[in-house]
Formats: C-alpha cells, sequence, structure tokens
C-alpha cells in the first residue's frame, strides 16, 4: 500500500513538472515570440507602403500574408499547449476554445453542452480535466472514423461529470488491454484517478466509445 502512495506520488510531480514547463513555454510563445513577430509584421506593413516598385510591393505583401498565418498558426499552437482561458474563465470555456481549434483542425463537430452551474476546480484538477478531455478527442480524431462528437458537463454540488460520446466505429475494450498504455487511454485514467476522480471507457462496434468523467468537487 505504501509502495501505491509512493508511485502515485512520483507520478503526480512528473505530470505537474511537466505541466508547469508546458505552461512556460505557452506563455514564453503568447508574450515573447508573438510579440517579436507582430512588431515584425507591423514593420513590413509600414515598408509595403512605401515601396515602388510593383514587384516589391506585392513581395513585401506576400511577406506579410507569411507571416499572419505563422502568427496565427502559433497563436493555435499556444491554444492547444496551455489554453489562456483555463486559469481566467475556467473549464468549460477553455475546452469551447479547443474545440474551434479542433473542429477547424479534423473536421469533426462537437457539440458541447453544460448543464448546472459551473464550480470552482483546483488549477492542478482542472488541467488534469482538460487534458483528458484534449486526449479523448485527440483519440477520436485518430480512431474513431467519425464527423460528430457529443460532451455533456454536468455539474453538481459535489462532482462533475462528463460525458464524451463519438458515434463511431468503436472497438473490443479486451481487445486492447495491452496496448493500453500506447493508445493514451492509461494516461487518461491515471490523470484522473491522480486528480481523485475516475475515467470510464466503454464501446461497440459499429456504436461509437463512450467516456465517463467524474471528478469530486469537495
Amino acid at each position: 500500500m505504501e509502495h501505491v502512495s509512493s508511485k502515485q506520488q512520483i507520478s503526480s510531480y512528473i505530470i505537474q513538472t511537466q505541466e508547469e514547463e508546458i505552461k512556460r513555454i505557452a506563455l514564453e510563445l503568447h508574450e515573447g515570440v508573438g510579440q517579436n513577430l507582430y512588431s515584425i509584421l507591423t514593420g513590413l506593413k509600414v515598408l509595403e507602403t512605401g515601396v515602388i516598385k510593383p514587384h516589391m510591393k506585392m513581395y513585401a505583401r506576400e511577406m506579410s500574408q507569411l507571416l499572419e498565418m505563422t502568427i496565427q498558426e502559433m497563436r493555435l499552437l499556444t491554444i492547444e499547449l496551455h489554453p489562456p482561458t483555463l486559469p481566467t474563465l475556467g473549464l468549460v470555456p477553455a475546452i469551447k476554445s479547443y474545440i474551434k481549434l479542433y473542429t477547424s483542425t479534423f473536421g469533426i463537430m462537437v457539440d458541447i453542452e453544460s448543464i448546472g452551474e459551473e464550480k470552482q476546480i483546483t488549477e492542478k484538477n482542472n488541467i488534469a480535466v482538460f487534458r483528458v478531455c484534449q486526449e479523448a478527442l485527440a483519440n477520436i480524431a485518430k480512431y474513431a472514423d467519425t464527423s460528430n462528437v457529443k460532451m455533456n458537463f454536468i455539474w453538481k454540488e459535489d462532482t462533475l461529470k462528463i460525458n464524451i460520446c463519438d458515434f463511431g466505429r468503436g472497438f473490443l475494450i479486451e481487445e486492447h488491454v495491452g496496448n493500453l498504455q500506447t493508445s493514451g487511454l492509461a494516461a487518461m485514467k491515471e490523470r484522473m484517478h491522480l486528480a481523485g476522480g475516475d475515467c470510464i471507457i466503454s464501446s461497440k462496434i459499429g456504436e461509437g466509445t463512450s467516456i465517463e468523467l467524474s471528478l469530486p468537487l469537495r
């Protein structure tokens, strides 16, 4: 029992360290690199107005457009790494923000519904639940062969429940027991377990996969 507790503490420490590093990189991209690129873009547009030769003006415009695309891609990467709305606005707004990026990338529509009043969650558990939802959506994009996902957030006084259903091809869980580590399913269960919650995965061939997350709020 003591050995299990020690292992959980180590896992929790590793995950927390990784999250702090990811957050640092995301902030650096947003505050440092992003601001510098935006300053370069502004300078390029000023230069473009002063260029007389048509082919040089066209070249400057193409460079500006390329830089605008780079800034947009970096902004999306920042959201994927650590959404800025998570600590400020909460879990559901952060998931909605991520889903915009997800749908534009994979073409999968996600119908999200939140029932009840969103409750305060610790930063550690907030990021844990966000990562599990992120992993679930990534797995759907890789394996489910579907274009429709439904997510329900159900807020109660002492519990948050989240259901994620993909209506895709489904799979036989018993055939994937040995591959859980590589599929990311084990990581999802481990994160929820370390947060004090639970993660139940069920699936049927031809009917899709359902993931039920529960997190105590007290």
